[in-house]
């Protein structure tokens, strides 16, 4: 779940790249409000990903965040696919993003044709944030989509000026998720995170929540192409049972301080409204599974910032102690790969000082560390 800020929108938008067209797939609308609703096969290029089966397990033992990999975050595509390679990593969380801009599908399948890692599950975002500037088309769907019909009353310039909180009780809005998470799916990815969901959903319960109608699509979708999916959401202080199960996990960050300490509450100290700690039993018991992490707002006093600042010894404790204690539970803690940083932040920072990457290559270099706390080689640390 992340507390968001201008600073995460400067720092991201300057990495995003307008969506390109691109040919892919052959499905045909039925109706603007329906869209397409024929399953187009795996297109016939040289090169494809094959989705291979999830296994939750895995997902929560060797899960990294890759925010934005496959969107180019960070400028060093060749180094972070390295990097990459090199990691145990078997599920990259928010590797495609949407903030403030559509998919470039073209590119992601470009970067994920050399990923060498086997098994290896793709995620994407479905951002709570999207810009009324922005086009986008879907080349088989004769439909222009309006961004500034898809924003909940009220939202607009939230994040930057033309910006709005996207709303699932619009209609254009599901439209847009039906293309992009159909296509998202035609090039092999696998898992869907909603972001900040009582924001995007209107009525966060299962009584009158328009959500179900968005999940039902994307689930009929992946089992007529006959591929494996699980769809999250950050999903803060929801307590209502029935919503939080309409997901296969709900995901949000730990809050640690400056020593990587965590606290135990139902909501974090930090803030003057409920920021939630998934792990107390008030939302765990509730869910299906749950997955963790360092959380990033583009902000010097968001976890990443304070991760950033400690010095090796300290940063590479704080994630086997997390790692150990939340894979206990049986939830996910996932390893930073690339996340976002403040521009001002003191401390260690990957490609460039807008993101953190642990790489050997980069300034952190705790790439070895990582890799062995998700192999369990604890005693080697």
């Amino acid at each position: 779940m992340l507390v968001l800020s201008a600073g995460v929108v400067l720092a991201v938008t300057k990495y995003a790249d307008k969506v390109k067209k691109e040919t892919g797939y052959t499905y045909v609308p039925k109706s603007l409000e329906e869209g397409p609703n024929k399953v187009s096969a795996f297109p016939k290029e040289k090169w494809h990903f094959n989705p291979g089966p999830i296994s939750m397990d895995l997902i929560k033992k060797k899960g990294c965040v890759a925010d934005g990999f496959l969107s180019s975050y960070g400028d060093s595509d060749k180094e972070i696919i390295k990097m990459i390679n090199r990691s145990e990593c078997v599920y990259l969380h928010r590797a495609l993003e949407t903030w403030l801009d559509p998919p470039d599908f073209e590119r992601a399948e470009k970067i994920m044709e050399k990923i060498e890692r086997r098994p290896v599950v793709y995620g994407m975002f479905l951002a709570e944030a999207i810009s009324t500037r922005r086009n986008y088309s879907d080349p088989n769907w004769n439909h222009d989509f309006e961004f500034d019909k898809m924003c909940a009353d009220g939202t607009q310039d939230r994040w930057e000026t033309d910006s709005c909180i996207p709303s699932t009780d619009k209609p254009e809005y599901r439209r847009y998720l039906k293309s992009i998470t159909h296509r998202a799916m035609d090039i092999g990815i696998q898992s869907f995170l909603f972001g900040q969901i009582q924001l995007q959903d209107e009525h966060p319960n299962f009584n009158e929540t328009e959500i179900k109608k968005v999940l039902s699509d994307m689930r009929a979708y992946a089992k007529e192409k006959n591929i494996e999916i699980i769809i999250g959401a950050q999903t803060n202080s929801i307590t209502d049972e029935r919503y939080l199960r309409l997901f296969d996990y709900i995901e949000g960050g730990v809050g640690i301080d400056s020593d990587g300490n965590v606290e135990e509450g139902t909501c974090s100290n930090k803030f003057s409204n409920c920021w939630a700690l998934l792990w107390n039993n008030r939302y765990s018991k509730l869910a299906n599974n749950v997955l963790l992490h360092l959380d990033w707002s583009g902000m010097t006093w968001d976890d990443m910032g304070i991760f950033a600042r400690m010095d090796q010894d300290t940063r590479i404790e704080t994630l086997k102690n997390l790692y150990q204690k939340f894979t206990a539970k049986n939830m996910g803690f996932m390893m930073p790969f690339l996340a976002v940083l403040n521009n001002e932040n003191d401390g260690c920072y990957g490609p460039n000082k807008h993101f953190y990457a642990p790489s050997r290559k980069f300034k952190c270099k705790d790439e070895d560390a990582i890799n062995k706390i998700l192999k369990g080689n604890f005693a080697s640390l």
